[in-house]
């Protein structure tokens, strides 16, 4: 719009005298960046998913957004949370992540990964807990305490328990076989200190900062001081809805019982396996909730809760019962899907967004946020477009999966595709009308249509993500 001529004028003197007008900008925001490991995304009580306790998430979800449809791509390893983490601190895609998994210490001494990318936009850095990356996080970060590796240490007590009739041979309340308790203090208490300390630190920095505060929980060996096991008598829990005592093709998609997740309960599997197994889960959930509630007062006496952007997210979820199956390694959506809430100025509040993303968006979305230019190498998206209601290339038209060369899934338009190239079987759900799963639509006439679409969709994606699987080879009906 064109200014009139007087105020035209009075702009012009203006400039004039105290030379060009200057629009202030805020500071660079904060960004804590939350990290849970093996968090399916029906464990926070406020989405209404789960009888679970979790009011600091809760209260996360009541003030910020929450991004409902949050995926990880997959895994080229059993230990899907190497794929995971690869592809969230480099930026790249999972097989393109693979390509590189081996030399990520390259990438860092390049100063591509993410917290060296934050620290060239003017963040001071820090990290605490789980890396599982190949290259030195003290390397990376500015300050990193407490490194740890991909999961505690367990004892073989904790695999193929509870047989039914036998006493439990493994309490999550044990002090003395160490995993969690390792140290004289639970790793979900240390990383809350650290991260505490660091908040503390900051305050004193000159810098905004960038926090990676990497939680084990509430992966196994699933530990939790006894009070929080008894908010969860086994009466409380629930047996997933689609609890199966076996999944008809675990062998064939690699989730044999031998396999280390699927091993920690006994086949076939019983309800009270399932039962106990979530009840040490959400014990532990809720206990890291409780950390995370230290950190968000934490945040808020340093006077950094205005200007600090939160994310929390996990690098996948868990199935821990559904289908029959115990880990991640799988591509239902349980194991694929995870909790992603974002807290921020400006921020909606108790927003559901249901736009598909990726969780590793949340790396793009901090540079964003940090005035940093992306990458040619990040090919994951930026969130901020759709917190203001916009549209974004994050909403992803499709969502693509895949483990090892034994599945592949897509989701599209309300619908998912599953592949079992070994097994030579597809699975087809209409997840809008069947959210557990429980119902393969394969086989129904009516939907062969939608399947063939499906499958040439998720052709194409592989074709685009540099997946060398050859399923047309496997499928050369379709």
């Amino acid at each position: 719009m064109k200014l009139p001529i007087v105020l035209q004028l009075s702009v012009a003197c203006l400039g004039l005298l105290l030379g060009p007008v200057v629009i202030a900008q805020s500071p660079q925001p904060n960004v804590l960046f939350l990290f849970a490991d093996d968090q399916c995304f029906e464990t926070i009580r406020a989405l209404g998913h789960t009888d679970i306790e979790t009011p600091n998430l809760d209260r996360l979800v009541r003030r910020g957004t929450t991004f409902t449809h949050a995926y990880n791509m997959g895994s080229w390893s059993g230990a899907v949370c190497v794929a995971s983490r690869t592809m969230l601190i480099t930026g790249r895609t999972v097989w393109r992540a693979h390509a590189i998994y081996n030399t990520t210490d390259k990438e860092r001494q390049a100063g591509v990964l993410w917290p060296q990318l934050m620290a060239q936009a003017g963040y001071r850095t820090y990290f605490t807990g789980k890396w599982h990356i190949q290259t030195d996080a003290e390397k990376c970060f500015d300050v990193a305490r407490h490194i740890r590796p991909g999961m505690p240490k367990t004892v073989p007590q904790s695999y193929n328990r509870p047989l039914t009739g036998q006493p439990d041979p493994w309490s999550p309340s044990d002090l003395s076989i160490g995993g969690f308790w390792e140290g004289g203090k639970h790793w979900s208490e240390v990383v809350a200190d650290d991260t505490v300390e660091y908040l503390r630190e900051a305050k004193q920095a000159g810098k905004p900062f960038f926090i990676y505060a990497a939680f084990n929980a509430p992966h196994d060996p699933r530990q939790a001081p006894k009070e929080y096991l008894d908010q969860y008598p086994l009466s409380r829990i629930a047996v997933p809805k689609n609890f199966l005592p076996a999944y008809p093709h675990a062998n064939a998609i690699g989730c044999a019982h031998n396999s280390r997740d699927e091993n920690l309960a006994p086949m076939p599997r019983t309800e009270l396996a399932v039962k106990t197994h979530r009840r040490e889960y959400y014990a532990l959930i809720t206990h890291l909730d409780a950390q995370i509630g230290r950190i968000l007062d934490a945040l808020e006496q340093a006077g950094q809760a205005g200007n600090t952007w939160i994310f929390f997210t996990a690098d996948h979820g868990l199935a821990v019962g559904h289908h029959g199956l115990f880990g991640k390694q799988n591509m239902y959506d349980h194991s694929l899907r995870v909790p992603f809430i974002v807290n921020g100025p400006g921020v909606k509040a108790g927003v559901r967004d249901v736009s598909p993303i990726y969780l590793q968006d949340a790396m793009a979305t901090a540079l964003d946020l940090a005035g940093a230019p992306r990458p040619v190498h990040v090919e994951f998206q930026s969130l901020r477009p759709l917190l203001r209601g916009e549209q974004s290339p994050a909403a992803r038209p499709a969502i693509y999966g895949g483990y090892l060369g034994l599945q592949r899934a897509i989701i599209h338009d309300g619908w998912k595709l599953i592949a079992y190239p070994k097994a030579k079987v597809l699975r087809l759900y209409h997840l809008a009308a069947d959210p557990g799963e429980a119902n393969d639509l394969s086989a129904a006439p009516p939907h062969a249509k939608r399947k063939a679409e499906l499958f040439q969709r998720l052709l194409g994606l592989q074709r685009e993500l540099e997946d060398k699987l050859d399923l047309a080879a496997a499928f050369p009906n379709e």
